[in-house]
């Protein structure tokens, strides 16, 4: 991905994070871009989905896409659910539930077989956890504290565990009963992750 199609996105991203009209938006769009973390530029995985420069933000954008979408459908199903399924929370939760990515990649050019079987060099990524080896969905959620950005408990929750049972540690029993209490309390966790599963697995497949 090129600078100019980054840039055209970091706009779209910044547009939406700011239809909000949340406290702390631009603070926190400082923060993901304050040299230390590079949301805007890095990949959304090493060897997966969107692994190239920008890739990250794509992915945010494309699982606000699907979870906008994925809304309109919850509440013409269940018109009650709109409150809580406010499209605000939903463009803040979908947006930021991949922060904690903004600072683990690190460019590395490595040797790769080429399509004739001969090693090559090709800029890639290595991960480094030793920034703030704090998790996955629980990194998400402090870095949007740190931001500064105005949110709300089930906004945090959404964004906490958007990877279900997949970022609960040796199965801990306490840990899945405050998964499943928070998606039964709040529909947007529900929503988030099927949304980020949309656009992982169908969108960017």
């Amino acid at each position: 991905m090129d600078l100019s199609e980054i840039k055209l996105l970091r706009q779209e991203f910044e547009t939406l994070l700011r239809s909000t009209g949340r406290e702390g938006v631009d603070d926190l769009i400082d923060y993901l871009d304050d040299g230390k973390n590079r949301f805007f530029n890095a990949p959304a995985s090493v060897n997966h989905h969107l692994n190239t420069d920008g890739g990250l933000l794509q992915h945010s954008l494309n699982v606000c896409h699907a979870a906008l979408k994925l809304r309109e459908l919850a509440i013409a199903e269940r018109p009650d659910l709109e409150d809580a399924l406010s499209r605000d929370s939903v463009i803040i939760a979908s947006l930021l539930h991949d922060i904690c990515k903004a600072d683990i990649y690190k460019p590395v050019r490595k040797r790769r077989k080429d399509a004739n079987g001969l090693l090559v060099e090709v800029d890639s990524y290595d991960i480094d956890y030793s920034n703030f080896p704090m998790g996955h969905g629980e990194k998400s959620a402090m870095m949007v504290l740190w931001g500064g950005l105005d949110i709300t408990q089930e906004e945090l929750l959404a964004i906490r565990w958007h990877m279900t049972a997949w970022d609960l540690p040796y199965q801990s029993l306490e840990l899945t009963r405050s998964l499943n209490t928070a998606r039964d309390m709040h529909p947007l966790c529900s929503l988030i992750q099927l949304a980020d599963n949309f656009a992982a697995n169908i969108m960017e497949a």
